[in-house]
C-alpha cells in the first residue's frame, strides 16, 4: 500500500459519498487510474464498504450500553453456545470476544434506560454458560473514530 492508496482510503473514511472524479482530484489522480485502486483495495479487503454513518437517536437507539460479560467456564460448548444468542439480537450493535477479563464485550444500543433494563432482564441474561454481566454507559462522548464530513 503506498501514499496515494492511504490517501484514497483516508478521503473515503471522512466522506464515502465523495464522488469517483471528487476522490481523484483530493488524491492527485485521474479519474480511471482512482477507480481502479479503489476497486483493487475493496478486492484485497481493505475497503469493507460504503456505509452512511446515521445518528442513533434518528433510529430510536440514541442509549448506548457497553455489556461486559463474563462465562461460568471455558469450554468449548459453554463459549459457543453463548456467542451465538447476543449477536442474534438487533439492540447488539458490536460484540467482541476478549482476551482476559471479561470474556466478552458488547455494544448495545437502544431507545432509553427502560428499554434497556428490559432488554438486559429478558433477553441478555438468558443465554447459557453466563455467569456474569455487567453494563455501563458513557456520560458523553468525546471522540468518535469516524471524522464528521468536511474534516
Amino acid at each position: 500500500m503506498d501514499r496515494i492508496d492511504r490517501a484514497v482510503i483516508e478521503q473515503l473514511r471522512r466522506d464515502c459519498r465523495l464522488t469517483n472524479t471528487e476522490l481523484a482530484d483530493r488524491v492527485g489522480l485521474t479519474p480511471s487510474p482512482c477507480l481502479r485502486r479503489v476497486r483493487r483495495l475493496e478486492e484485497q479487503g481493505v475497503i469493507l464498504g460504503h456505509h452512511a454513518r446515521i445518528t442513533p437517536k434518528a433510529l430510536n437507539r440514541g442509549f448506548e450500553v457497553q455489556v461486559d460479560f463474563e462465562l461460568t467456564d471455558q469450554a468449548r460448548a459453554t463459549v459457543e453456545r453463548f456467542e451465538a444468542e447476543p449477536v442474534a439480537f438487533d439492540e447488539v450493535v458490536e460484540g467482541h470476544r476478549m482476551f482476559g477479563a471479561p470474556d466478552h464485550h458488547a455494544l448495545i444500543s437502544v431507545a432509553d434506560l427502560e428499554t434497556y433494563e428490559q432488554f438486559m432482564t429478558q433477553r441478555l441474561l438468558a443465554p447459557p454458560g453466563l455467569a456474569k454481566l455487567q453494563s455501563r454507559f458513557a456520560m458523553k462522548t468525546l471522540k468518535s473514530d469516524v471524522p464528521p464530513p468536511g474534516r
